[in-house]
């Protein structure tokens, strides 16, 4: 029994991108490769040698108090490089593997090779596809792989920031899948390499930045109360790792003020009526649970939309093909 192998158009497509899939699956090798060293290497060198606060000459690891503090700080610039991977996935696809070849006339050829425009557009979205999931899911491992012992214990790693919260879950899957869908509508509409890849790097970026401004309004947020002591004080009174939205003082009427507004005494540039007494405080906050909620929103939210520009790709193609 044989092992079966890519034929037909995605053959073509494989074979025409093969020295950017060999230079992904190199870049892919090290990036795991670098992550479960630096996993070892925290391990063994989990605190630094000396006391680095009194003794300026202690030994550091590559310039860091300890292999840990380099393991982490490694992750924290990952999961923040990991945004730009549905921009780079949109901009290869809406470039180097749509325009280039409309504005060439390749594409031409192919449809008289028995194969129809049809097929040969599912035959590229499936393949661009199969290659972005296959490449978020390895690069998303290997984030887990380094972060796992710090995800949602280190402030640079909380649940809620970005990078963090799109690579520890399926959005940024349904972000890379969006990504190639958007760079093949755009490339056909486009039809010019470099203007297809700007633009799409461009959507693909302003979706990013306005998801991450709205997606924490999905989920409405709990709120905590409770009398302020007589220092004027407060404790947090929320669960432990939970995301923190506002937070504040109240008066007796259950006007809300910001902290700096009323206590300890009023900071310039802010106003707080002289009869206000601060009896109590508030707190907004989206606890750990609505990590999944969110998520599993906002990927409902992009894979509607992925759908929709699939099918608008579709009709561009069919009116191209008449």
């Amino acid at each position: 029994m044989s092992l079966p192998t890519l034929r037909g158009p995605r053959w073509v497509d494989i074979r025409l991108h093969r020295t950017t899939l060999w230079t992904s699956g190199a870049a892919l090798l090290a990036a795991l490769v670098y992550t479960g060293w630096l996993r070892w290497a925290a391990d063994a060198y989990p605190e630094p040698v000396g006391d680095c606060l009194a003794d300026k000459s202690c030994e550091t690891f590559l310039g860091f108090a300890s292999a840990r503090e380099l393991l982490y700080a490694s992750m924290e610039n990952g999961a923040l490089a990991l945004l730009l991977l549905p921009v780079l996935i949109g901009a290869f696809v809406a470039g180097p593997y749509i325009a280039r070849e409309m504005e060439s006339g390749v594409y031409a050829l192919s449809w008289t090779q028995s194969i129809s425009p049809a097929r040969w557009l599912a035959s590229r979205l499936t393949t661009a596809a199969a290659i972005a999931l296959g490449v978020t899911l390895v690069l998303m491992g290997a984030l887990r792989l380094g972060a796992s012992k710090a995800l949602g214990h280190r402030a640079n790693l909380h649940w809620a920031d970005r990078g963090v919260y799109e690579a520890t879950g399926p959005t940024l899957v349904a972000y890379s899948l969006f990504a190639v869908a958007l760079g093949t509508l755009i490339g056909f509409v486009v039809r010019r390499t470099l203007p297809a890849m700007a633009a799409t790097g461009l959507v693909t970026g302003l979706l990013l930045w306005g998801m991450g401004n709205v997606r924490w309004r999905l989920a409405p947020v709990r709120t905590a109360t409770g009398p302020v002591s007589a220092d004027h004080s407060f404790p947090d009174q929320y669960p432990a790792g939970s995301f923190s939205m506002d937070q504040g003082v109240t008066n007796a009427a259950g006007d809300r003020f910001y902290v700096g507004q009323c206590l300890p005494k009023p900071q310039p540039g802010f106003s707080c009526p002289d009869d206000t007494e601060v009896t109590g405080w508030y707190m907004q906050y989206h606890p750990r649970s609505h990590f999944w909620h969110t998520q599993l929103m906002e990927t409902g939210i992009l894979l509607a939309l992925t759908a929709a520009v699939v099918y608008a790709a579709f009709r561009v193609l069919r009116r191209r093909a008449a």
